[in-house]
């Protein structure tokens, strides 16, 4: 059949999960046999978020062909297990550069450049990409931001002109709102709903499907109302109320006919419903779950979002563990050999974040530590391995002084140095090693053992690495260099065989756990983090 295309939009304020409603759509639309994929369009000027903060926009998410990418797409690879690329995230940075690189080649004739259509054109042209290089049944698009943004209207206007390009039955749209309660009057208010499908309108855009996000159940009279205001048919109206988990939604959505409301309307058979039993295999285990294991993220970021591939993992092993997974973030900045014992003592598990710069990184230091010389099971990520190595080096080697260079450029045990091809880098978007790399498990290893095979494949985003003068030196004193690329011989594992669990990598497993493969190391960590009875 051809690709049909799904755009989802949202209204009335960010941050509302399209996301992971894209997510639960392509999940949903996956269960019924279709091929698809899920793309993020985002109207910031970036060329992509590697350069933000964390505060401002959470976790940067890594596909495997090197793109660094909103987070967005870790809820899609999660849900779907479908690997995204670098061709599922698109900025409007992107879409500004890669038209003013035509325009300075002279690809234009002459012509003077403006949003539409040329801008346009390019966001369209991406937005069909997918599509021209694999055989897809479905590409669900999702826009950042809110309707009524100023960045956003050139993604809008791309919409508007690819569903009149397309024809009847070939594009649809999916706008999310949020139906806000007013405690004092004890009401649902569906206004900023009707203004915002209004501007969307007003773009010439007439959604197919609304999901209202909401805390309270709408019941039949208010979807009623809605629809009525927003031409749109009832069954068409479906509510996404707070569930217990995010995991919850793909369900919650089937149950009110989303995805057989979008066929319908895309004149495709509807069939049967599908069962998802491996899906709902593990929200029952979830629900199961009766005990807890507590882990600390020991980082300098105390919100949830900026280490969320790393809580999604921590919970798929904890689920398949039969263990419910509670983590207590704990500032590194805040971290001394004076409290570290008050901080981490009760914790079943340590895990070191990964990050960048100096602030924190004396915190993470004494974490590791504390779990070296406490037997307590530590996962060292990235930065996090990093440290492990320089405490390693300080504590047991005798080098007081060891450091990275990226923390410390004169220090005289350099332990942790900058890579070779990254000392000639001046520009700091997208130039780190990025992507997915090879690394051979030394046989034997309790890395090795976890993932149950001699090799893996896994995703970096880091400019520093072990330094490999210091290989002989930490081996001999009982850190074991376990993982290495076979190209460029780089450390990417360490493990201390003598502990109970101590184990860094330079790579960050996180970004390749999904609800349905839980990724191997983290569920050997949590395995390890389970207290005995």
């Amino acid at each position: 059949m051809e690709t049909k295309y799904i755009f989802i939009t949202g209204g009335v304020a960010s941050s509302l999960g399209k996301g992971i409603i894209s997510a639960s759509l392509g999940k949903l639309l996956q269960a019924r046999g279709y091929r698809i994929t899920i793309q993020k369009f985002d109207p910031y000027i970036n060329i992509d978020p590697g350069t933000l903060n964390p505060y401002e926009h959470g976790e940067c998410y890594v596909t495997a062909d090197g793109m660094e990418t909103d987070l967005d797409l870790g809820h899609y690879e999660r849900f779907t297990g479908i690997e995204t690329t670098r061709d599922n995230s698109v900025t409007t940075g992107r879409i500004y550069l890669s038209v003013i690189e035509r325009e300075r080649r002279g690809d234009y004739l002459g012509k003077t450049i403006q949003v539409v259509p040329h801008i346009t054109d390019e966001i369209k042209r991406r937005i069909l990409l997918n599509a021209t290089k694999s055989e897809l049944d479905f590409v669900i698009t999702e826009i950042g931001g809110t309707i009524g943004d100023i960045e956003s209207q050139p993604f809008l206007e791309a919409i508007r002109q690819l569903r009149w390009e397309l024809g009847p039955g070939r594009a649809l749209n999916v706008h999310l709102t949020y139906v806000p309660y007013l405690a004092a009057a004890g009401e649902l208010k569906t206004k900023p709903t009707q203004t915002s499908v209004k501007q969307l309108q007003g773009l010439g855009i007439q959604p197919e499907v609304l999901v209202l996000r909401t805390e309270h159940d709408l019941g039949d009279e208010l979807r009623s109302k809605v629809a009525h205001f927003c031409n749109v048919d009832v069954q068409a109206v479906v509510q996404s109320q707070d569930l217990p988990s995010i995991y919850e939604v793909p369900l919650n959505m089937q149950r009110q006919g989303l995805d057989a409301t979008i066929l319908r309307k895309m004149g495709l058979p509807v069939g049967p419903m599908p069962e998802l039993g491996p899906w709902r295999d593990f929200l029952d285990r979830r629900r199961r779950a009766s005990r807890t294991v507590d882990i600390a993220l020991v980082g300098k970021y105390d919100l949830q979002d900026a280490y969320k591939s790393i809580l999604e993992s921590l919970a798929h092993a904890g689920t398949y563990n039969n263990y419910k997974v509670r983590t207590h973030y704990v500032n590194s900045e805040l971290i001394t050999p004076d409290n570290v014992a008050d901080l981490l003592g009760g914790m079943h598990g340590i895990v070191v974040c990964p990050g960048f710069g100096q602030r924190g990184i004396e915190g993470k230091i004494v974490a590791a530590h504390y779990g070296r010389t406490h037997d307590v099971p530590t996962f060292g990520i990235c930065l996090g391995m990093q440290m492990m190595v320089i405490e390693f080096a300080r504590n047991v080697l005798g080098l007081a002084d060891a450091n990275s260079r990226e923390m410390d450029a004169e220090t005289p045990h350099n332990v942790i140095d900058l890579m070779e091809e990254q000392k000639a880098v001046t520009q700091m978007g997208g130039t780190m090693r990025l992507g997915a790399y090879d690394c051979i498990l030394r046989q034997g290893s309790r890395t090795a053992q976890a993932y149950g095979a001699g090799q893996t494949r896994e995703r970096h985003r880091h400019r520093y690495e072990f330094n490999n003068r210091y290989l002989t030196d930490f081996e001999q004193a009982g850190m074991q260099c376990v993982g290495v690329n076979p190209g460029a011989q780089l450390v990417e594992i360490v493990e201390l065989p003598a502990h109970r669990w101590y184990i860094g990598t330079q790579f960050h497993p996180e970004y390749s756990s999904t609800v349905l493969h839980p990724h191997p190391l983290f569920m050997s960590f949590i395995r390890a983090c389970i207290p005995n009875d």
